[in-house]
């Protein structure tokens, strides 16, 4: 019966969360600050979610330090997020063996 009724809460609140800005906003938004804040709230939300738990998720702080290391080099590079996913974790198990 609870799981019947999280699912219904979770339901609900995605539904709100995607019709209110169409019931409020139903022209265009021309404020050019206000399309700028809206536009990057995706990727703040995402590192804000991402970036603690790279840190906590080895349990050593220094192989989350090498991992996130190798893979901003690598990203900054252009390679592909599969390579940079595996380099990084290749690299934060190696220094895990090493620490």
């Amino acid at each position: 019966m609870t799981v019947a009724v999280y699912i219904f809460v979770m339901a609900a609140v995605t539904y709100i969360i995607r019709m209110v800005p169409f019931t409020f906003f139903r022209k265009k938004i021309k404020s050019r600050f206000v399309r700028s804040f809206l536009k990057y709230i995706p990727y703040a939300v995402l590192s804000a979610m991402t970036i603690p738990a790279i840190f906590t998720s080895t349990g050593n702080v220094v192989t989350s330090v090498v991992g996130t290391l190798v893979a901003v080099v690598l990203a900054f590079f252009d390679l592909p997020l599969i390579v940079v996913a595996l380099a990084a974790s290749a690299s934060a198990f190696i220094t895990g063996l090493f620490i």
